[in-house]
């Protein structure tokens, strides 16, 4: 099977890119290295298509999803971090960028998955959570919650266009860690208590 994994440097990414080959599938990765790592591909990147670029590429991700079979996007602005510090241009590759893939996926009748999180969920106290939980949010002058709210857009136009025939699941990550997580990264509790940990700062 050809596969496409939009973000595929990343730290998920990698380790999906990794489990792909190891099934026998051809697997071309779409990463602009913004948050992800070429490293991290080190072991795997002659057994790969890499093509550095953007999801905001329309045309570009036009192509690659239209010579895949599969496509797993998991491209995106990743973390509260990065919603804080670069709002727009975070916001802008979430949805747009997103739309860029699925809408190619429509297209071209592609099988997706799409990768999404648990900050969709915002401050909501019910545990445990369901797939079908109420949002709660806080308000948009707070720009954490742009990236709630992007990502959760996201699911929405999935979710619509899978009423018009589009093949998706969506997976929504909560606090992940593993090999290839960056210490010093955005957007995981994990990382930022590996964090402080590595500099001696009070957990």
């Amino acid at each position: 099977m050809r596969v496409l994994v939009t973000g595929g440097a990343g730290y998920i990414g990698s380790h999906l890119v990794d489990r792909l080959l190891a099934l026998g599938h051809a697997v071309t990765v779409l990463d602009d290295l913004s948050t992800g790592n070429v490293a991290n591909l080190t072991g795997s990147r002659s057994e790969i298509n890499f093509v550095k670029n953007s999801i905001l590429n329309e045309k570009l991700v036009n192509k690659l999803v239209r010579r895949a079979d599969t496509v797993f996007h998991l491209a995106a602005g990743v973390g509260v971090g990065h919603i804080v510090e670069k709002p727009l241009a975070a916001l802008i590759t979430n949805t747009q960028g997103a739309e860029n893939v699925i809408e190619a996926c429509v297209k071209h009748e592609k099988r997706l998955l799409l990768a999404s999180t648990s900050e969709i969920y915002g401050k909501t106290s019910t545990m445990p959570m369901s797939e079908d939980d109420d949002r709660v949010l806080g308000s948009t002058t707070v720009p954490r919650w742009g990236y709630a709210t992007a990502k959760a857009i996201d699911e929405h136009l999935a979710l619509a266009y899978a009423q018009h025939g589009l093949r998706m699941s969506v997976v929504r990550y909560f606090n992940s860690f593993g090999p290839r997580l960056d210490p010093r990264g955005y957007g995981s509790v994990v990382a930022n208590l590996m964090r402080q940990a590595l500099d001696n700062d009070p957990l």
